[in-house]
């Protein structure tokens, strides 16, 4: 069997065809419970691991981990780490090497306030300087493939125009952009315009992310952009067959309309997947709601099914609550 680099790298060649789809990394979501559920829909062709927390005293967090040691998908995986150390990140970077991964990641996108208050993340993004030093160190300490994954700025969207020099000077194989500032969190004017710049000024492939909820939008995204893949996160959440119906669409092919009754079986292996059976009945109900978050753009009474669904405290309640809302 190939490497998951040469895996990779297969995929990449293919791009000017068809896009390279991955799936995007989120902090007790994409675990690996789900990556093999989202396998069994059809999937990614790369998956992004919850990103690795990396400090002085950090060591590689065994749940994540799995992840990697078990995959399930049969697809190759990156490995994403957010910190601000050199030397931590660094020997965290050397560590993931020595597990099956296609290459490691530097989160500068992360939009948290937890995250990017203490300077890492998209905190990164008001600190160029220190980016440059990230950069050259794991550069140095990679020998696979080195990716980024970064918002055009912190504030503004023109931080990235001073991150391209970066990125080529320091060899960086791959670039994934979220066309969002931090500040911006996750509301509208998503700028694809920067996105396709900035794929333009760049020698090695980039992804789109941002707001991409079903196949239509990935393919306007990729031919107004011409990246060489998306990244999808949300939009995959809330529909495990839009992987499949990206390639369905593009091939020229019936995309599936999943019914109503699909969408219910679908939350239920969901729950399945993802909750501890070894935890509380509510603490599992909290662990499905932040998937059922992104949900709403699914459901006709958005507003309705969020606040109902958010003040479930058994499973049978979420499942009720979904079953009369979708």
């Amino acid at each position: 069997m190939s490497s998951p680099t040469a895996q990779l790298d297969a995929l990449l060649a293919r791009t000017p065809s068809q896009p390279l789809l991955a799936l995007a990394p989120m902090q007790d979501v994409t675990d690996l419970g789900f990556w093999r559920l989202m396998s069994r829909y059809g999937g990614a062709d790369v998956y992004y691991t919850e990103y690795f927390r990396v400090h002085p005293d950090s060591h590689l967090e065994k749940y994540i981990l799995r992840s990697l040691t078990q995959n399930p998908t049969g697809k190759p995986a990156i490995a994403q780490m957010i910190g601000n150390d050199v030397p931590s990140l660094v020997r965290g970077a050397k560590e993931l090497q020595q597990h099956p991964i296609a290459a490691v990641d530097l989160n500068l996108g992360c939009p948290a306030p937890i995250v990017y208050r203490k300077c890492a993340g998209g905190g990164l993004l008001r600190d160029i300087p220190r980016i440059e030093g990230l950069l050259a160190g794991l550069r140095e300490a990679v020998s696979i493939k080195f990716t980024v994954k970064t918002r055009l700025g912190f504030d503004d969207t023109e931080t990235i125009d001073a991150l391209i020099p970066l990125f080529i000077k320091h060899g960086v194989d791959l670039v994934t952009i979220h066309g969002r500032t931090v500040t911006q969190m996750y509301r509208d004017g998503v700028r694809y315009d920067r996105i396709a710049e900035a794929r333009a000024a760049l020698p090695c492939p980039v992804l789109a992310n941002g707001n991409i909820g079903t196949h239509l939008e990935a393919e306007a995204v990729w031919r107004e952009t011409g990246v060489a893949g998306l990244m999808i996160g949300r939009g995959a959440i809330r529909n495990p067959w839009l992987f499949d119906q990206v390639r369905q669409h593009l091939a020229g092919q019936p995309v599936f309309q999943p019914t109503r009754e699909d969408r219910i079986t679908y939350v239920r292996e969901l729950f399945d997947a993802v909750v501890n059976p070894a935890s509380t009945p509510l603490d599992q109900v909290h662990h499905i709601k932040k998937h059922l978050n992104f949900f709403g753009p699914e459901v006709a009474d958005a507003p309705a099914f969020l606040h109902d669904m958010r003040r479930c405290t058994t499973q049978q309640g979420i499942f009720d609550v979904c079953a009369r809302y979708f």
